[in-house]
């Protein structure tokens, strides 16, 4: 009898900053993050549940981000990336989540305090166990357009199994 096969997806989304006067707030990991401006995007912008998406239609080619998120948006007026992602999910049909990997870089804001908050609504909307949620954050350094506090940019690498 032949074992579980495993394949791996990998995905990235990134958004900017709007302008500091903006009301929008900042999402990011389905989490609100107050001492920065919202991100430029039709949706909440979150970066990382966009990330997640990306890579799961890396793994079933079903455009998430690229089709039913957009029709959630502009149809429903469903801006929520969670809502995006839960759909996302159910794309996988039999495949199980083994584990999550993701890096967010950007100046702004500071995640590392709450880096395990962020990995457990990460779970909880995947329905998966906090342990398969590996989340690394670094500022960049000024090297990018990120690192320079201009936006937020996520990869996102997930492993399945079937």
């Amino acid at each position: 009898m032949q074992g579980p096969r495993y394949k791996v997806g990998i995905g990235q989304d990134s958004h900017r900053f709007l302008p500091s006067d903006s009301f929008k707030p900042c999402v990011i990991a389905g989490l609100i993050f107050e001492d920065v401006p919202g991100l430029s995007a039709d949706s909440d912008g979150d970066v990382v549940f966009h990330a997640i998406c990306n890579a799961i239609t890396s793994l079933t080619g079903v455009p998430v981000l690229g089709g039913i998120a957009i029709e959630l948006c502009h149809k429903d007026g469903i801006t929520d990336s969670q809502v995006y992602l839960e759909k996302a999910m159910e794309t996988l049909g039999s495949m199980k989540v083994e584990h999550v990997a993701l890096t967010i870089e950007g100046k702004k804001p500071r995640m590392q305090a709450r880096n395990l908050e962020m990995r457990e609504k990460i779970a909880q909307v995947m329905k998966i166990d906090v342990s398969q949620v590996g989340l690394t954050a670094t500022s960049g350094d000024g090297l990018t357009d990120f690192g320079c506090g201009e936006g937020l940019q996520c990869f996102c690498v997930l492993t399945v199994y079937y």
